[in-house]
């Protein structure tokens, strides 16, 4: 399975996933389409008009468009906080696990959990 993003910026969007969270480009359609993937996840990326004021209005209730089920959440929230990203939830304990928000450009959440 893999979800697709409508971005505003497609490369911007590229580059923040590879950059940041390690993904590489699988494959790209002409100049509007691309796919990453990562240790088997997979993410779908589409040139578009962007709803950014929506999405961003969402991290007030924690709204969450993507989580990430990963090992090792510690040094990978410490890393993370070294980069150039936005932090929505910093690391916390729940009673389901230990997770982080962060925003991708286009308001985008994504969860980590371990």
């Amino acid at each position: 399975m893999s979800p697709l993003f409508v971005v505003a910026d497609l490369e911007q969007s590229l580059n923040f996933y590879r950059q940041n969270l390690g993904f590489e480009i699988d494959f790209r359609y002409e100049d509007f389409y691309a796919g990453i993937i990562k240790d088997g996840f997979s993410i779908h990326l589409k040139l578009g008009y962007s709803a950014i004021k929506n999405r961003v209005s969402n991290s007030d209730d924690e709204h969450i468009d993507l989580t990430f089920e990963i090992t090792g959440i510690n040094d990978f929230f410490e890393v993370i906080k070294t980069l150039p990203v936005t932090i929505i939830q910093p690391l916390r304990q729940m009673p389901y696990g230990t997770e982080f928000y962060i925003a991708d450009p286009d308001g985008y959440t994504l969860a980590f959990l371990e």
